[in-house]
């Protein structure tokens, strides 16, 4: 059993100064720089999310919220339907996290972006709330999924079996709807206390080909769930104290040697907004560094796979232990698959949307190329781990070429980050293809004027597609 510590009152209760600190953050307090972040990734988040909305599955979770039609204001992306705020959020925050193209707080090993601004949107409309308390409500929600991140310890709690954006996600949620509901430090610490007895998320779909549709609820249970406990915080349902450092709070129960000074922010320290990766690619985050690895050694992919004898890679042994699935059966489990995301890479391309559809399972070629994709834990990487998702590749051709390539921060990290052109191009590229989904230059537009009277409705319903409504 793990050594435990218990805290005397003396000590400092770093869950409420969390807390208090987020209750205190305002649109005024936000930089140029911060609000241009926060928009980047509501752009971002919008994208993913409308596209996300048409896939298969979430079109069940469409045709199931919709027998809460009515019940609120918040708009179900894709379709003509307002529900209740944590139903909308479920949904759209599903949606998002259905592509894997949503944002990655790296060190938290999370993705903020699906959880925190589908809870934002989605109760910052029921409630009528202004463009500017919605931001400083994002900001608040990712500052949470971070800190708590890293405080627990996330590259633990994955190999203790936990998913991170499920363990965090309700936190995040819960302290971005306690913003909207005007809660004090108090009321979020309280609202925390309750998403306790809700945190969870098992990473045993990892070890499922099929049953992985669960990954994507994943993003929709934390915010479904923080917004519950949020309003029941706010109509005075007290939740215990101390819900992330005390002896029986998430750290002691999911983290294994939790460093609860990462709950409090030095003064000057950037937000937790400024260390988010966007994804250019469909597939886990993981394998972002590898397949920029694998362009460099490949000339861009214009290397004929036919070619390739052999890639070994060198990563975290996580890469080892939980993305080694040759026979993938379902989207999910190719897109966290590395054998088969480096295969499919190759042959179609990296950064095409539906390149893990079912057509693809039984592809020669790529399964040919996932066969002789190998892994080894390397030392240094492990250690670089989760703060820097690297990875190197060793290509050897079928001529005996031996090529090499190390990448330790990959494209849309903040170290080599997606501009605003490369935003845009993707958001472009996902909506597309739908028949009702607005321009690049629509969703820009009203993200320009979210501070302005009536901004997030006119952002949101951009979004909504009279065609769709629930059967």
């Amino acid at each position: 059993m793990k050594d435990s510590v218990t805290k005397t009152p003396a000590d400092r209760d770093l869950t409420a100064v969390l807390a208090g600190n987020l209750a205190a953050l305002t649109y005024q307090a936000l930089s140029a720089a911060d609000r241009a972040q926060i928009k980047r990734l509501i752009l971002d988040h919008v994208g993913v999310c409308r596209r996300g909305a048409e896939q298969p599955w979430c079109v069940l979770l469409r045709e199931w919220a919709g027998r809460y039609s009515g019940s609120g204001d918040s708009l179900l992306f894709g379709t003509a339907l307002h529900t209740a705020p944590n139903v909308a959020a479920l949904v759209n925050a599903s949606a998002a996290h259905g592509m894997e193209l949503d944002d990655t707080h790296d060190s938290s090993v999370s993705h903020p972006g699906a959880v925190v601004i589908a809870t934002a949107l989605a109760l910052g409309i029921e409630h009528h709330a202004g463009g500017g308390d919605i931001m400083a409500a994002i900001a608040a929600g990712y500052e949470a999924m971070g800190r708590l991140g890293r405080a627990v310890g996330a590259a633990e709690v994955i190999e203790f079996g936990y998913h991170p954006t499920a363990l965090f996600g309700g936190f995040g949620a819960a302290a971005t709807a306690g913003k909207l509901l005007a809660l004090d430090g108090p009321g979020i610490a309280s609202a925390w206390g309750l998403m306790l007895s809700m945190a969870g998320g098992s990473m045993q779909f990892s070890e499922d080909p099929l049953g992985t549709t669960v990954k994507r609820l994943h993003g929709g249970y934390g915010a479904h769930n923080g917004i519950v406990a949020a309003e029941f915080a706010a109509l005075g349902i007290d939740g215990p104290s101390r819900a992330l450092d005390g002896r029986y709070g998430l750290g002691r129960l999911f983290g294994r040697n939790p460093d609860f000074e990462e709950l409090a922010r030095a003064d000057g320290e950037a937000l937790e907004i400024h260390r988010i990766s966007m994804k250019p690619y469909p597939c886990c985050r993981l394998f972002h560094s590898t397949i920029d690895a694998l362009r460099e050694a490949t000339g861009n992919f214009t290397l004929d796979p036919g070619n390739i004898a052999e890639i070994r890679v060198g990563g975290p042994a996580i890469m080892r232990t939980q993305h080694m699935l040759r026979r993938p059966v379902s989207v999910m489990a190719a897109q966290y698959s590395l054998p088969f995301a480096l295969a499919t890479s190759l042959v179609i391309g990296p950064d095409i949307y539906d390149a893990y559809g079912e057509d693809k399972f039984a592809d020669a070629r790529i399964l040919s190329l996932a066969d002789k994709v190998e892994t080894v834990e390397d030392s240094a990487m492990e250690a670089a781990f989760p703060e820097h998702f690297g990875s190197w590749v060793e290509m050897r051709t079928a001529g005996g070429e031996m090529r090499r390539v190390d990448v330790l921060d990959s494209i849309g990290t903040p170290a080599r980050p997606m501009d605003i052109t490369a935003i845009e191009a993707k958001v472009a590229g996902l909506l597309g293809d739908l028949e009702s989904a607005p321009g690049i230059g629509e969703i820009s537009g009203a993200l320009e004027a979210l501070e302005q009277e009536g901004g997030p409705a006119r952002l949101v319903s951009l979004f909504a597609a009279a065609g769709h409504k629930a059967a």
